[in-house]
């Protein structure tokens, strides 16, 4: 029996590769012959930049500012030859070499992301994209003339302003200075010049891994549906919202309601104005990274998973990315999960044949959190035993 793992995170609990290695000491406890393997997926949130370096992408080192300034240790991954380093930093690069040249894999969220937040403290006004910028211009120095960028988990609702900015961009207010960090100064913002920063980019190529269709501004933009969980009180989101509005009016209005353009706060709406960016679901660009349906050839199961199976689950989570490829290959897929709430019908719908939860183990949800790595072996040794 050949069984391949391939589980996002169970988030704030395990890492994908936490989950996986849990299930396969199961799987072998009660299956002794049997042979598993992992591969570590994302959907282009945390744990986007790890699987990447599982896949063998070369982790690259920098140091970039955190959310709110501070320095963060973060880095990107990189696969493929680079061309000359610092041709791309000087607008030297064709469009032609781009797609000859390296790879980078940046993760937003492990530089500007909520969990970066020092001591958790949330700073809805002021916090920044700057960082990831830093890490993408990084990227584009060392001779990466193709950016895959993640962009989940964001800790800012600052338009992609920050990010822009690290690349060359200058946001500037009446007086002529620039304005301050954060999605609130950009009220204040007169003009935007980007020149420097178009001839950074030139011949750079830049894929958003996106798995939402929220429009920048409105009832469903960035600031109201996602401000709340980063900190922003009512007020506070409506001094977002009419900045990001004000933003969207200087750069491209026209792709204010673009579908993701409110994603990650607004840095959707900045890639795609002003850096080209396609947008792709996260999920289908890292199975294609990590070469997931490659690796389907001669397994007989796949155990895919994360904390909790719900409606979200099934609208382009990694889970349903997993379960489809597979269905698509003929094999069959079961689920592990901390709590299930989906019925059998949608489950087999999305490609699930069976789910397998912490809670059939240990019903106290608040010890499942605490102590998941044992409930998860005897998921495994279950598993096992089909």
């Amino acid at each position: 029996m050949r069984v391949l793992v391939a589980s996002d995170k169970f988030k704030g609990t395990l890492t994908s590769a936490e989950v996986a290695a849990a299930v396969a000491d199961g799987v072998r406890r009660s299956r002794p012959s049997a042979v598993v393997e992992s591969v570590l997926i994302a959907d282009g949130g945390d744990g986007t930049l790890a699987a990447a370096v599982a896949a063998g992408f070369e982790l690259v080192p920098v140091t970039a500012s955190g959310p709110t300034g501070e320095p963060v240790s973060s880095g990107f991954a990189r696969r493929g030859e680079a061309a000359s380093p610092g041709l791309a930093g000087r607008g030297e690069v064709s469009p032609g070499v781009a797609r000859r040249g390296a790879t980078a894999v940046v993760e937003l969220a492990d530089v500007s992301g909520l969990i970066r937040l020092p001591g958790g403290v949330l700073a809805p006004l002021t916090a920044s994209s700057r960082g990831t910028g830093e890490v993408i211009a990084a990227a584009v120095e060392a001779g990466c003339t193709r950016v895959i960028l993640g962009i989940g988990g964001s800790a800012s609702t600052d338009g992609g302003a920050g990010l822009l900015r690290a690349l060359g961009a200058r946001l500037l207010d009446a007086s002529g200075a620039e304005v301050p960090e954060g999605g609130a100064a950009l009220a204040d913002v007169v003009s935007v010049e980007l020149e420097a920063l178009h001839q950074r980019t030139n011949g750079i190529e830049v894929v958003v891994a996106c798995d939402v269709d929220n429009p920048l501004t409105g009832p469903s933009g960035a600031a109201a549906t996602y401000g709340p969980q980063k900190g922003a009180g009512p007020e506070q989101i409506d001094v977002l919202d009419r900045a990001l509005e004000h933003w969207a009016g200087l750069v491209a209005p026209e792709l204010r309601d673009t579908p993701g353009a409110g994603a990650a706060g607004g840095v959707g709406f900045a890639a795609l104005a002003v850096l080209g960016a396609e947008l792709v679901p996260g999920i289908e660009l890292v199975l294609d990274l990590v070469g997931f349906r490659e690796r389907l050839h001669g397994v007989d199961l796949v155990v895919t998973g994360e904390g909790a199976l719900d409606e979200q689950t099934l609208h382009g989570k990694a889970v349903a990315g997993v379960a489809s490829a597979a269905k698509a290959a003929g094999v069959p897929v079961v689920a592990v999960c901390g709590t299930n709430r989906l019925d059998g019908a949608r489950l087999r719908a999305a490609g699930i044949s069976a789910v397998y939860a912490l809670t059939d183990l240990q019903p106290d949800v608040s010890r499942c959190i605490a102590d998941p790595v044992p409930l998860l072996r005897g998921l495994g040794e279950r598993i096992g035993l089909r």
